[in-house]
């Protein structure tokens, strides 16, 4: 009889697993992104150079598209917050069915991918689309909203897709919390509300932490939605990646904003890290 060591060796070495690891990460991130390095500073001749940064510093253009960016992340992520916390708590004090209930809304945008969900917001959002001509309809406007192509329509199509990040960081933190607390609390003489913001709300702020940098973050690289549902004032860092590379083919400047904007992803997450703690934001604290 074979034992399971001679039969699946790499049990008995733990190392090879770490190595194999290690390889992939080498294959599938590191060569990627040290080519990407070499690109963003070098120029069409071959050469080492700091022109792609130099230029992007001194073009406002570049700066507009930067603050488009973070103007834009910055919003969704506060709608996102203003509408997933009170979600995420009725998820957590609710009972076990209208719980399920709940989680399950909230998974479901998962099993459609951005692109259809981006799609669906065209259909719904033009000026002959659904909203509309419900509330021409209704007798509430005289003519159609402009509600797609510009900043508005970006805004509801990533909060859409975004705030199921920021719900079930959030739902984490106020599941694991002591029911008694609250109860304990209002037995104290606090009102309701005294007890939730004296008692659940500092005690959740880690999840809002973790919740609100992984939609900002993700906020940050979206390409497909502003791509979809945005207008010509609705410059991002990713659509503005894509129009170099692709229509201008310069490879360095392309890699020269890629990097600047991993940069920026980069000091976003270790500022939430410091906040919320690593664990919470990869979700891998409390796993057995």
């Amino acid at each position: 009889m074979i034992s399971p060591a001679v039969d699946r060796p790499w049990r008995g070495r733990p190392e090879l697993l770490a190595l194999a690891a290690i390889v992939f990460c080498i294959a599938v991130y590191a060569v990627p992104m040290a080519s990407l390095g070499a690109w963003a500073f070098r120029d069409r001749a071959g050469g080492w150079t700091l022109a792609s940064f130099v230029r992007l510093l001194g073009d406002d253009a570049y700066h507009y598209a930067f603050l488009t960016t973070f103007r834009t992340a910055g919003i969704t992520t506060l709608a996102c917050l203003l509408l997933g916390y009170p979600l995420a708590y009725a998820m957590a004090t609710a009972g076990p069915r209208l719980r399920a209930l709940l989680a399950t809304a909230v998974m479901i945008p998962f099993w459609t991918s951005i692109l259809a969900r981006s799609l669906a917001w065209v259909i719904l959002l033009g000026r002959r689309g659904v909203v509309n001509q419900w509330l021409l309809s209704a007798g509430l406007i005289d003519q159609p909203l402009s509600l797609l192509f510009n900043s508005l329509g970006v805004q509801i199509g990533m909060i859409h897709v975004l705030l199921p990040f920021m719900v079930l960081p959030i739902w984490a933190v106020l599941a694991r919390l002591d029911p008694g607390l609250p109860l304990a609390a209002r037995s104290l003489g606090a009102s309701p509300a005294r007890a939730f913001l004296h008692v659940v709300l500092p005690l959740s702020l880690p999840g809002v932490a973790a919740g609100a940098t992984l939609v900002f973050m993700l906020a940050v690289g979206f390409y497909i939605t502003p791509a979809l549902l945005g207008g010509p004032d609705d410059l991002t860092i990713a659509l503005l990646i894509e129009m170099v590379v692709r229509d201008l083919l310069d490879w360095s400047f392309g890699s020269a904003l890629s990097l600047t904007l991993l940069a920026l992803v980069g000091a976003i997450f270790g500022l939430g890290a410091a906040c919320a703690g690593t664990g919470r934001i990869v979700s891998t604290e409390g796993r057995a």
